[in-house]
C-alpha cells in the first residue's frame, strides 16, 4: 500500500520509535500518545482492519496477542495494560492498517 503510512514506517521510509521488530510485526511509540506508555504494534503485512482479517492471518494475530505481554514487561508495565483494535471509521479507525494499541503507566 504506497500510501500507507504503516507500510512506509515497516519500509523504513518514515522514521519512527521502533521497541520491537521481527519478521513478522513492527511495535513503535505513538506519536500521539493516549497514556504515558502508548506502542502500536502492526503486522507487516497489510490488511486494512480486523474485519479485513482473513483465514490465512489467523496464525499471525495469534502470534501478535502473545506478544503484546511480552513488548508491555519490556516497556514497564509490569502492573497492567490495555489493549485497543479500533475497526473501521465508526470504531474510531483512523490509519487504515491493523494496528493493536498498547497503553498502560509504568510501576
Amino acid at each position: 500500500m504506497s500510501d500507507c503510512i504503516f507500510c512506509k514506517i515497516v519500509e523504513k521510509d518514515i522514521p519512527a520509535t521502533i521497541v520491537y521488530e521481527d519478521d513478522e510485526m513492527l511495535c513503535f511509540k505513538d506519536i500521539q500518545p493516549a497514556a504515558p506508555v502508548h506502542l502500536l504494534l502492526i503486522p507487516k503485512v497489510h490488511f486494512d482492519s480486523l474485519a479485513h482479517a482473513a483465514p490465512e492471518h489467523e496464525a499471525l494475530l495469534g502470534r501478535m496477542m502473545l506478544k503484546v505481554p511480552e513488548i508491555a514487561r519490556s516497556a514497564g508495565l509490569s502492573n497492567g495494560f490495555k489493549t485497543q483494535i479500533n475497526t473501521g471509521k465508526g470504531g474510531g479507525q483512523e490509519v487504515f492498517h491493523l494496528h493493536i494499541h498498547l497503553l498502560g503507566t509504568p510501576v
